[in-house]
């Protein structure tokens, strides 16, 4: 029997027992706007949850959340999982294929939407039948007539606010999914991550403990809601702690340091390449005038990492994890640095090790194979892919959930993280879906076949550059301009490949598949045409 007792390990409940403690303490801040306090954002999300129940949104109800950061996103957040229902947030620059897909699969009802992000729904509408409701928030301030639909009924947010703060009697267990997060694939579409409410709050526990977070500390976020990292690691470790979060609309390599010592941060968090584009940023007298005392930065270059301790006067921490399993792996806080290695084994809540990935028999060590884990507390994993269960057995392989991702560990038992084996791209903190990138290019007129591959960005760490290798149909003809056109108007701008090569036939086995090993080994040539070197820019909507 689990000695863990997780009763209260629900989002809405933890808001309540926060605010009857904490009460006036400030602990949600967008910017420079005045901080809501623990009560507050309690009375907020009652709000939302009576005029969500108000639309119909009952118990295990899903509703679509596309909306910057914003004290508005944790309300709806609250608001939501008050109801039992389930948080899907979307990323703001999805449009298109990659936006119909999680619109579809998640079979949701509701959306709310920042008028920002208006003008990719009303594209899209035709393609999703089931969506009947949309309630419009306007955080972005972008003002504007009322938005024509052909079919929707459109809600304002603020309309929501003025139901009464009454608490809502809904049973809402940790057992219950709380959330799904779209996950990009690899030899298919996105898959949503169905998360127990107990999942999540243990990605926020997680950072508690490993951060050693305390009700004193400021934690800024400049990362997106609608990924775990900030939402779960970052506002859920917040509420846990009883400490205070700055959120900022999006990350700034030049402004970074001046928000940390604006806000007062202690604490904070940077994925991908962040960390390394801080350090670029050229040394200011004040870069060490901070209050920083930990940094949570995956990946950690031992080329920089001494170097921006030292110079920011910090502590740097990694670990590993990924939208399905938690954050399995921490550094020690107490370690220091430990070149190329993520941590050690939460061993209270996971099992982890390293295999072969034909046999799945555990490897010795120091031998790179897959990363495989488990939990050891029920419903602190993912339960599954929403509506894919061959992809669910696929990934629960002998009792044990395959990362896709290579890795190895030492003899005392320090992982590290080596590379990815799936064909997935991770670029500027995103994962990619080859899959979805090449739906766009092969719906294009004059594109016989595609495939994406990644190739090595320039930028030290895990960070790849997407790559198109087109093949054009007889007679046709295709600038790579064109085709980016085309890009930018059906898929997130991240996605958008920075190289194309127009190939006279793709490489392939007797059977007709694509070897895209021998296209990624080809890599970057003389002649592939680079969107940076030609000076194609890519607008960030």
């Amino acid at each position: 029997m689990s000695g863990v007792d997780k009763a209260g390990w629900v989002a809405g409940g933890v808001l309540s027992r926060q605010a009857l403690a904490l009460g006036e303490k400030p602990f949600v801040q967008f910017e420079n706007e005045t901080p809501w306090n623990f009560r507050a954002v309690d009375q907020g999300a009652h709000r939302v949850a009576n005029a969500l129940a108000g639309l119909g949104v009952k118990h295990g109800d899903r509703v679509l959340v596309m909306v910057p950061n914003s004290v508005e996103f944790l309300l709806i957040w609250f608001g939501i999982s008050r109801l039992g229902a389930v948080l899907v947030p979307i990323n703001t620059a999805y449009r298109g294929a990659f936006l119909e897909h999680v619109i579809r699969n998640s079979a949701a009802r509701v959306f709310l939407i920042d008028r920002e992000y208006l003008p990719v729904l009303q594209a899209s509408e035709g393609m999703v039948p089931k969506i009947d409701t949309v309630v419009l928030l306007d955080v972005s301030r972008q003002g504007g007539a009322p938005p024509r639909f052909s079919r929707l009924r459109a809600v304002p947010f603020d309309a929501l606010l003025d139901h009464p703060p009454t608490p809502v009697d809904v049973d809402v267990t940790y057992r219950d999914v709380g959330a799904i997060m779209y996950t990009s694939g690899t030899t298919g579409p996105s898959k949503g991550v169905l998360m127990p409410h107990a999942h999540l709050y243990l990605f926020g526990l997680g950072a508690v403990e490993a951060l050693r977070l305390t009700p004193d500390d400021v934690y800024y976020c400049c990362m997106p809601l609608f990924h775990a990292n900030a939402l779960f690691m970052t506002a859920y470790a917040c509420l846990i702690a009883g400490c205070r979060l700055v959120l900022t609309k999006v990350f700034s390599a030049t402004r970074w340091l001046d928000h940390v010592r604006q806000f007062g941060a202690t604490v904070t968090n940077t994925l991908g390449v962040m960390t390394e584009f801080i350090y670029r940023q050229p040394p200011r007298p004040e870069d060490s005038d901070n209050r920083l005392r930990v940094m949570l930065a995956v990946p950690i270059a031992p080329e920089w990492a001494e170097d921006f301790q030292r110079r920011f006067r910090t502590k740097l921490i990694e670990g590993y994890g990924m939208t399905e399993v938690n954050i399995p792996t921490y550094m020690p806080y107490d370690q220091g640095l430990r070149a190329r290695s993520c941590g050690k084994v939460l061993d209270r809540w996971f099992e982890m090790k390293i295999v072969d990935p034909e046999t799945d028999e555990e490897l010795p060590p120091e031998t790179v194979g897959e990363i495989v884990v488990r939990p050891k507390e029920p419903w602190c994993f993912m339960v599954g892919y929403n509506d894919m269960p061959e992809k669910t057995v696929e990934a629960w392989r002998n009792f044990w959930f395959h990362t896709g991702d290579a890795g190895k560990c030492s003899a005392d038992g320090y992982f590290s993280f080596v590379d990815r084996i799936r064909d997935c791209i991770r670029r500027r903190g995103e994962n990619i879906s080859s899959y979805e990138v090449e739906a766009v290019l092969n719906s294009h007129p004059a594109v016989a076949e595609s495939a994406v591959v990644a190739v090595t960005s320039e930028i030290a760490g895990r960070e790849d550059e997407v790559k198109a290798c087109a093949v054009l149909r007889p007679g046709a003809s295709l600038t790579p301009e064109a085709l980016l056109d085309y890009c930018q108007l059906r898929m997130p701008y991240f996605a958008v490949p920075r190289y194309v090569e127009f190939l006279p036939e793709l490489p392939k086995t007797p059977t007709e598949k694509i070897q895209k090993h021998k296209l990624r080994d080809r890599g970057v040539l003389a002649g592939t045409w680079d969107r940076e070197a030609a000076g194609y820019k890519v607008r960030k909507r």
